[in-house]
């Protein structure tokens, strides 16, 4: 178990400044705006700031990372052939050069309400901080109904008093800040290939070696909304990833404690055809515009009892 030394992140004078490695994990995504945001942010802190941005071989135009990698502070990793996520990350932490580590997910967007500060100053606290986030109060796009609606009412849950209830399992990596020690003892698992679920992994892992969690306020707003079709496409590789994963993650998913009760009543099979039979019209509904979340939660459980009888 880990001995947690907080002091280490405190300022007790202008001379001593810390080392904070900001890392942007990117796929097929221009995180452009996300990086001078950061880098206006740690222009304006006492930290000493890194920037890494792990591209994770994308296929689509990424020129930007070009662009951003010749100014100051940024650092740019690319590999040839996919790695996943959790992966990714790892490496990042690998080079990152700082005593804290921020994971900040590509398609966030910096505004008013998020502060380094409030990252410093809750820090001394807990040796892991997740800072949470939140929607724009308007759909960016017309498309991602399913997405939106759905983070929309997550976003009533996710004020850091709620968060604090359930500390692990409510950890995002969307946002998060992490002292460097402690995540190279825990890191992601890389069974996690592909999209989904390293973050509930990570947290159980935290619980599971004692680690404290401090959930604050200090949002960054998620603007990279997936079409319906694109986000249910993610959602069911996610649900591979869980299938996959469910002997290390236990009851710290929804989809799994509910799969595991309808095993005890020996239903498995049952939902699985009801599933196969209404998947379809199902499916239609979730690609409108009007999509119905609890035909979402239908669908993810029914998906993964079909996994289980395969």
């Amino acid at each position: 178990m880990i001995h947690h030394s907080h002091s280490s992140f405190i300022i007790h004078h202008s001379s001593f400044i810390i080392m904070l490695s900001i890392l942007i994990p990117t796929f097929n995504y221009d995180a452009r705006a996300l990086v001078q945001a950061f880098c206006a942010l740690a222009d304006g802190s006492p930290f000493d700031t890194e920037i890494i941005i792990g591209d994770d071989a994308s296929t689509r135009a990424n020129d930007w990372l070009s662009a951003v990698e010749v100014m100051p502070k940024v650092r740019v990793l690319r590999v040839e052939r996919n790695i996943g996520r959790a992966r990714n990350l790892n490496r990042m932490a690998d080079t990152a050069r700082g005593e804290w580590l921020l994971i900040v997910d590509c398609d966030a967007r910096v505004e008013d309400d998020f502060s380094l500060m409030a990252y410093q100053r809750a820090a001394a606290q807990a040796p892991v901080v997740c800072g949470g986030l939140r929607h724009p109060d308007t759909n960016p796009n017309p498309e991602a109904t399913l997405r939106y609606k759905y983070e929309r009412r997550a976003d009533r849950q996710r004020g850091a008093d709620i968060r604090q209830r359930a500390p692990y399992s409510q950890l995002s990596t969307f946002n998060l800040l992490v002292r460097r020690d402690v995540f190279m003892q825990i890191r992601f698992d890389e069974d996690c290939t592909e999209y989904g679920y390293e973050d509930t992994l990570f947290g159980k892992q935290l619980e599971q070696h004692g680690i404290a969690i401090l959930h604050i306020d200090n949002p960054l707003v998620h603007v990279g909304l997936d079409t319906n079709a694109e986000y249910l496409k993610k959602v069911e590789t996610g649900l591979h990833t869980l299938k996959k994963i469910e002997g290390k993650i236990g009851t710290h998913s929804r989809v799994t404690t509910f799969a595991e009760r309808i095993r005890r009543w020996h239903l498995t099979g049952v939902v699985a055809l009801i599933h196969r039979l209404t998947r379809s019209l199902v499916r239609r509904n979730l690609l409108s515009r009007h999509p119905s979340l609890l035909l979402f939660q239908w669908y993810k459980l029914g998906y993964y009892a079909s996994l289980e009888e395969k």
